[in-house]
C-alpha cells in the first residue's frame, strides 16, 4: 500500500515536470522525428512529450489510488462484454 502511493507520487510528478518542463526536455534530448512527422513541424515534439506526460500523471494517479483494476476492467469492457457492477 505504501509502495504504491510512493510510486504514484513519482509518476504524478514526473508526468506533471514533463508538462511543466517540455521546452527543457526538447533542449537536452532533442526533438522525435515520430512527433514531428505525425504532430506537425511546429510544436510536433512539444505536444508528443505534453501527450507523454498526461499519460504517465493519469497512470500515477491511478497507482496511486490503487484502482488499476476497476480502470482496466471499464476500459476492457467493451471488448470482453464485461458488465460492471454498480
Amino acid at each position: 500500500m505504501v509502495g504504491q502511493i510512493i510510486l504514484g507520487a513519482i509518476m504524478i510528478a514526473v508526468g506533471a515536470g514533463a508538462v511543466i518542463k517540455t521546452e527543457w526536455i526538447i533542449n537536452n534530448f532533442g526533438r522525435m522525428a515520430w512527433f514531428e512527422e505525425k504532430l506537425g513541424s511546429d510544436g510536433g515534439s512539444r505536444l508528443g512529450y505534453k501527450l507523454i506526460g498526461v499519460v504517465v500523471l493519469t497512470i500515477g494517479i491511478i497507482v496511486m489510488t490503487g484502482s488499476g483494476d476497476d480502470f482496466m476492467r471499464w476500459l476492457l469492457s467493451p471488448i470482453i462484454k464485461y458488465s460492471i457492477p454498480k
